[in-house]
């Protein structure tokens, strides 16, 4: 295959914004668009609340946003990193309105904006009341038709292709099972989280962490691994991924009830607060869910369509029915370590959105951060690209004085089946119970991740990656012995000032 100047794994937010605007750079960037799955099936059609922004006309603050994340992040955001997410954060989402994209309007013809939950103000916009994530995604799937971009749907990365210290593309499954080398002079990895480690997750199957375990894989860095964000509010319904239930609902009033009708917690706290209050709740009272009275929202159906449209779905009308809710896997906070431009510690390898870490959400992220985050980093990425950059700097969280260097060779079992689909279960199943919501040695000394033996197949690759992942998380939510953000120990709950470090695995 001939070589592309960039290629970009993975069709979020991240990936297509990024070949967007590659491909429309003055020079002839040879731009590639490799995705598994087809261009629209990526974790960001499946974002609701919508994205935080510092918008015209609106009396917020960048500093109140910065101020609004590092809060949730719990001592552990890079604040370089998050200055530049406030500050080059509106222009990203005017960019994207340029493209097409079509935000809900107020009453009065200007952008509408919602507040959500760790928010000290209304500064999310959002589109189709709770498909935002939807809309942007087919505004960049648009835009990327009209580029030259090449775009390769239904090919699998199996590995990086690194030669002489160098990453050089990747190695790659064709539709039909076929191995290729797909080399570029830059590859940017965009290709989401790993949702599907758990038995009960807000993201899609394609969802398997393949980024960061190719990464481990080849000992580029990553780090913040134990910190999972689970969504407090997913509908508890057979149906997966989970039908979330948007932040922006309890922005607008909805009420967090207990198996006995009792409020117990403030629905606006950041999500982990709400969370670990909801899991501690549903241990006490010995149930499966709890439930978010949206009784008292007004005109449910014309503001949140799509959920109105899943509830319908699943028997249940807002306006006299309590919701039933609990915790499911919605984001991977850690990743691939990147300076402030998206560059690894692999020259020629890059990486953006949820993939990447940066920096930016620390240990638990703020809501409708994340599809801002994609948007940012993944045109800084590019723009470092077209200036010359090649290799990383000791920038926002790539900086090594608050690193902790942790070995990753927690031990994986061979599988005794190779059905994958019941792998795929068993690590769900070990993960759930021994690194889900609430942790502690115990549990986590428990979790059993078994590993098939290598193939051609994308099924086995991917729990492959499921496994290489998840040990990896597991060895530093071990290492990790106190409670921050969205990582909670039982067996060390308070938050360790000697602690406020980065976890990194890898060189």
């Amino acid at each position: 295959m001939t070589d592309l100047d960039l290629l970009v794994l993975g069709s979020g937010v991240a990936g297509l914004s990024a070949a967007v605007q590659a491909a429309t750079a003055d020079g002839g960037v040879r731009v590639g668009v490799l995705s598994k799955a087809d261009l629209h099936q990526a974790t960001t059609r499946w974002a609701q609340g919508g994205v935080a922004a510092v918008l015209g006309g609106d009396p917020d603050s960048t500093d109140l946003h910065l101020a609004d994340t590092l809060s949730a992040g719990a001592g552990l955001c890079d604040v370089d990193a998050v200055r530049i997410l406030v500050d080059e954060g509106p222009g990203r989402v005017q960019d994207l309105i340029a493209l097409g994209a079509v935000f809900d309007l107020d009453a009065a013809g200007g952008l509408a904006f919602a507040r959500e939950g760790g928010h000290s103000v209304a500064r999310v916009v959002h589109a189709g009341g709770a498909a935002t994530g939807a809309e942007i995604e087919r505004a960049l799937v648009e835009a990327v038709g009209l580029t030259a971009a090449s775009v390769m749907e239904g090919w699998f990365a199996v590995d990086l292709l690194v030669e002489n210290g160098r990453c050089r593309g990747v190695v790659a499954l064709d539709p039909s099972g076929r191995r290729h080398e797909v080399r570029a002079t830059h590859t940017l990895l965009a290709t989401g989280g790993g949702g599907q480690l758990y038995s009960v997750t807000t993201n899609p199957a394609e969802a398997t962490g393949d980024g960061v375990a190719m990464a481990l894989r080849a000992g580029v860095a990553v780090a913040d691994l134990e910190f999972v964000q689970f969504h407090p509010t997913a509908l508890h319904h057979p149906q997966m991924p989970r039908p979330l239930l948007s932040e922006a609902l309890r922005g607008h009033g909805a009420l967090v009830r207990d198996a006995n009708g009792e409020r117990f917690v403030d629905e606006l706290k950041p999500r982990d607060v709400v969370s670990k209050a909801m899991a501690a709740r549903m241990l006490a009272q010995g149930v499966e869910h709890l439930w978010l009275d949206a009784t008292g929202l007004e005109s449910f159906p014309a503001r949140f369509p799509t959920i109105a449209a899943d509830l319908a779905a699943a028997g249940l009308d807002p306006a006299v029915d309590w919701l039933p809710i609990a915790p499911a896997a919605h984001y991977s906070i850690g990743g691939i370590l990147t300076d402030l431009d998206g560059a690894s510690a692999l020259p020629g390898l890059w990486a953006a959105g949820e993939v990447a870490c940066a920096g930016v959400h620390g240990a638990n992220r703020l809501a409708s951060n994340s599809l801002l985050e994609g948007m940012v980093f993944a045109a800084r990425v590019v723009e470092a690209i077209e200036r010359g950059k090649d290799g990383c700097e000791e920038t926002g969280a790539m900086r090594p004085s608050n690193w902790l260097h942790l070995r990753a060779n927690r031990p994986v079992s061979a599988a005794n089946s190779s059905d994958t689909t019941k792998i795929r279960e068993q690590i769900q199943h070990a993960m759930t119970i021994g690194a889900g919501v609430v942790r502690d040695a115990a549990s986590l000394a428990g979790v059993d991740l078994p590993m098939p033996a290598p193939a051609d197949r994308v099924d086995v690759c991917e729990v492959r990656n499921l496994a290489t992942v998840g040990a990896a998380l597991v060895a530093a939510a071990e290492a990790r012995e106190e409670s921050r953000g969205c990582h909670t120990r039982t067996d060390f709950p308070e938050t360790s000032p000697a602690l406020a470090r980065r976890f990194v695995i890898g060189t």
